[in-house]
């Protein structure tokens, strides 16, 4: 899978007291939601991949 999926799709698999994990159905990575919120925060942030100075 390429390194560029920022998992556009994910679903719960799992939840506990204080965490829920999800994965991504493109890519297949579990991880824990409160990631998953920084990888959106980081997308969010990043500069257009087509811009130029």
């Amino acid at each position: 899978m390429p390194a560029s999926c920022k998992h556009p799709k994910v679903r719960v698999v799992a939840r506990e007291e204080d965490a829920e994990f999800v994965v991504c159905q493109i890519c297949g990575e579990v991880f824990d939601s409160a990631e998953f919120a920084d990888i959106l925060n980081e997308v969010e942030e990043a500069p257009p991949a087509d811009s130029q100075d």
